[in-house]
């Protein structure tokens, strides 16, 4: 901090920086040497004035005179700073403090091949990676968990925060890595769901993309829907294909009984554009909420005038006992 008797604290910069806690003192500054006017007329007009003639010329004279005003000059100095020690000079800095609890979110896709369709060019997998990478993209605080499918399940990643870990996985995915064929929705949900089940978090939530009925496992949709309602993970199912396909037809029947048993909520992605409206539509029902604390630090700036108008006071006491006095009036 700068030092009380630095010329700093009378800056116009100084003043300019400074919030006031008592503003309206600064109304009366003015007032000061209004007031020692009247007193001086008034004083003026009570007083009988004794001639003193100065050995001097009329210049010397004149400035002789002047010293009389310097320690009153002092006192209405100290006054004015006395009044801006009132108003109260401080600064004030603000902070704030974000708290976000994010959402445990595991994402299981199928690539299976009926997903290397192009009845949504370039194809259906293709599209649902790019989408997939998008949602990624505008998630916060959230942990995002990766499982593929086809006959089998297979984690790819567990739940992390590392977002482009995630999308390099995303990125790599293929129609050719799992070598079971069929399309096992139950085991893959399941697995999705042990992966949840034990993890304490306010919102934990399933996105299952698919294009077809459960063709491959050993655990029913229906079962695994019932036991995503038990551990409290809410599943959102989205059906990829087009209407018009002939071949390699969506079946809604099972996605849709699984969104509407574990209360979340069915999609149909028919083409490129409605899958990313479909994870827009996710990312606004499972966004975080955001607390936040705000801290105002002030701080204080009245001391370096009071001492100066303290310091002011007794020069105005001091020179009142020298020569500059007018013993006369006093």
């Amino acid at each position: 901090m700068t030092d009380w008797f630095s010329k700093y604290w009378f800056l116009p910069s100084t003043f300019s920086s400074f919030d006031w806690e008592h503003p309206l003192f600064l109304y009366s500054l003015p007032i000061i040497p209004i007031l020692f006017l009247l007193r001086d007329w008034l004083r003026s007009s009570a007083t009988q004035k004794l001639n003193v003639a100065f050995p001097a010329n009329d210049i010397q004279s004149n400035w002789v005179s002047f010293l009389r005003f310097i320690p009153g000059f002092f006192l209405m100095c100290s006054l004015a700073l006395i009044i801006i020690s009132l108003a109260r000079p401080q600064r004030s800095t603000s902070e704030s403090d974000q708290f976000a609890e994010g959402i445990d979110i595991m994402l299981a896709m199928d690539i299976s091949k009926s997903m290397d369709n192009k009845d949504i060019p370039p194809s259906r997998l293709s599209v649902a990676k790019n989408v997939a990478n998008q949602f990624i993209k505008g998630r916060t605080n959230d942990r995002i968990g990766l499982v593929i499918f086809s006959g089998e399940p297979q984690s790819l990643c567990p739940l992390t925060t590392d977002y482009e870990m995630i999308k390099e996985y995303i990125d790599d995915i293929s129609s050719n890595q799992i070598n079971t064929s069929g399309t096992a929705v139950g085991n893959s949900l399941g697995l999705c769901i042990n992966r949840l089940r034990e993890i304490e978090s306010t919102s934990k939530v399933a996105i299952l993309i698919s294009d077809g009925d459960n063709t491959a496992g050993n655990l029913d949709p229906v079962i695994s829907a019932k036991l995503a309602k038990v551990f409290g993970v809410r599943v959102y199912t989205i059906a990829v294909g087009s209407e018009k396909t002939t071949t390699d037809k969506v079946d809604e029947g099972t996605l849709r009984e699984i969104a509407q048993i574990s209360e979340g909520k069915f999609f149909r992605a028919t083409d490129a554009r409605s899958l990313g409206d479909i994870f827009k539509a996710i990312d606004r029902l499972e966004k975080v909420e955001i607390k936040q604390s705000q801290y105002r630090n002030v701080q204080d700036f009245y001391h370096p005038y009071l001492r100066w108008a303290i310091v002011f006071f007794l020069i105005s006491f001091a020179l009142k006992s020298t020569f500059m006095g007018n013993v006369l009036e006093d």
